[in-house]
């Protein structure tokens, strides 16, 4: 068991969603997997979403859980999915779906990683060019650096 935060098990290349609230549970879906989160966190993604839009900007969107979900979170974990086709996000386009689970405030840090990384359009370019999870992963592997 390791203590990063994104795992190349939480990376997935080719999502298979086709709206917000499947590519929300497909991003939750590998936080379960992962035993971060139990599977009313992805509930509590959804229903964030519906109050407070997680669309960023460059292609990405962070659902995260509510706060009174925090007692599903069992340790900080992330996971991200990318998308061929870009994802209708209340009218912007995502092809980054982010889950986010964090204990005591640890995402807070992790999220300000991910926004560096996708305030440069040059990375977010060689993110949508990845050629598979493992390149996706090489590519944001830095959000784990302490």
């Amino acid at each position: 068991m390791t203590d990063n935060i994104l795992t190349p098990e939480n990376v997935v290349a080719e999502g298979t969603a086709t709206t917000k609230d499947e590519a929300i549970r497909e991003a939750g879906a590998l936080l379960v997997a992962a035993g971060a989160v139990k599977p009313e966190y992805v509930d509590a993604m959804i229903e964030r979403e519906a109050s407070v839009s997680t669309y960023m900007g460059n292609f990405l969107a962070i659902p995260h859980g509510t706060n009174e979900a925090k007692d599903a979170i069992t340790r900080s974990a992330l996971s991200l999915v990318r998308y061929a086709n870009p994802i209708d996000w209340d009218g912007d386009e995502v092809r980054f779906a982010v889950g986010i689970a964090g204990l005591n405030n640890e995402h807070l840090e992790i999220l300000s990683k991910i926004a560096i990384v996708f305030s440069d359009e040059d990375e977010v370019a060689k993110l949508i060019n990845a050629a598979d999870a493992n390149e996706l992963f090489a590519l944001l592997e830095e959000v784990n650096a302490e």
